[in-house]
């Protein structure tokens, strides 16, 4: 992690102690410039196609409700089983990017992702439907695996530039997922557009594992439980990882909050009474994240992780102001999407690269960091439906702060270097 003091590069940091969990690419030389630049590129798609199987189905509830004959709220639920998949894949998969072949296994990821894929487009009801989604979601884990490795490959003064490029693939892919399939569901239907997702995950899934550098590691099984049994000692023995953890706990719940209640309040009669295909548009405002990623991992290598991560959440405090301003006044509203969009990829990309920094085993503390993120994001939605419900937009924006000041105070108070 870039910082004003510089660390080594992980290929050159102390390891653990048994060298199960040594992470060394063979050959050792990087590659030529030209090829780096090739398989980041290839990466960075690869990010963007699976991260959208995740929020696949939220666009096209409505879709699958129909379809089967339900009520719009009986299909809801498919939405948070996508998510309790990716949450089981984290803990289950991603450690493993510290000892597996991780060609092998991001190969074996994405063709069980595409299979399941297939079974949620043919399911003929919604238990099969949430079975499937549970699954495929389960197994769209593969852009935590490639994120540690990106860390891991690139040379110290381009590590954030590096890392950012492949988050921003990630936050294009959830865009895309919202925004284009909402589009073509509406055209062709929603089984063709998870057809579609199968297609493009195994294509690009297979393409990046034969793109990946070699990596010799000594023969063992995989152990998941062990490595899930050991995500809280490692979160014990390093405060700059469970500052990074909850620093971005909080800006992903102060985001999630806001970002999953917002499509109530466009579409309820006052004040702006918009169609939902209008107010899926408002998903455009992502793409800040895309634009923000590349600026914000230029400025860690050149100022250090910890501005950077300082700035972010200037930028999401000031968004929430204007957020709740925005409940009566929508150029508040879209100023607000721009500033929480681009503290939250500034945030992303700083403490993502500071996490994978903090131990000598990066995929298991990409794997806490994540993980804590998540929780914190599913939190905060959980409490904002309800303060919604009771106290209006107001009640929300409410949540979103005390998330923005949890996640920073909390981050204090493990002992984090401000």
């Amino acid at each position: 992690m870039p910082t004003p003091t510089k660390s080594p590069s992980p290929a050159a940091a102390p390891t653990a102690t048994t060298p199960a969990t040594a992470v060394r690419s063979a050959p050792p030389a990087a590659p030529a410039r030209g090829g780096n630049t090739v398989l980041l590129a290839v990466i960075a798609l690869c990010t963007a196609v699976t991260a959208a199987n995740i929020y696949l189905a939220a666009p096209l509830l409505g879709l699958i409700a129909r379809d089967f004959g339900a009520a719009p709220s009986a299909a809801g639920w498919i939405a948070s089983v996508a998510q309790l998949g990716y949450a089981i894949g984290l803990l289950a998969f991603a450690p493993l990017g510290d000892t597996a072949d991780r060609r092998r296994l991001v190969a074996v990821l994405s063709a069980v992702a595409g299979a399941a894929l297939v079974a949620a487009a043919l399911a003929p009801g919604l238990p099969a439907l949430a079975a499937a989604v549970l699954v495929a979601c389960a197994a769209t884990v593969v852009p935590q695996l490639l994120v540690p490795l990106v860390a891991e490959r690139a040379p110290a003064d381009r590590r954030g530039r590096h890392v950012a490029a492949v988050v921003a693939g990630l936050f294009t892919g959830i865009v895309a997922a919202r925004v284009l399939g909402s589009l073509a569901g509406q055209a062709y239907g929603w089984r063709a557009v998870f057809f579609g997702a199968a297609a493009l995950t195994v294509a690009i899934g297979l393409l990046t594992a034969v793109m990946l550098p070699a990596e010799t590691r000594p023969r063992r099984a995989a152990q998941p439980l062990k490595a899930i049994a050991g995500l809280p000692g490692l979160l014990r023995a390093s405060a700059e990882l469970r500052a990074a953890c909850l620093r971005q706990a909080g800006l992903f719940g102060a985001w999630s909050s806001l970002w999953t209640t917002l499509a109530l309040l466009l579409t309820a009669d006052e004040p702006f009474h918009m169609s939902t295909a209008t107010a899926g548009l408002f998903g455009l405002f992502g793409l800040v994240s895309t634009v923000v990623a590349p600026v914000s991992g230029s400025l860690i290598d050149r100022f250090g992780s910890n501005r950077v991560v300082i700035a972010s959440y200037v930028l999401t405090a000031a968004s929430l102001p204007l957020f709740w301003l925005g409940g009566h006044r929508l150029w508040a509203l879209c100023t607000a999407a721009v500033l929480i969009h681009a503290g939250l990829m500034a945030g992303q990309v700083a403490n993502q690269t500071r996490a994978l920094a903090s131990t000598g085993t990066p995929a298991a503390a990409n794997t806490a960091y994540v993980v804590t993120a998540f929780v914190g994001g599913a939190s905060a939605s959980a409490l904002a439906g309800p303060a919604y419900a009771h106290w209006g937009w107001n009640g929300v924006c409410a949540i979103a702060a005390a998330a923005v000041a949890v996640g920073w105070v909390g981050s204090a108070l493990v002992g984090a270097k401000r």
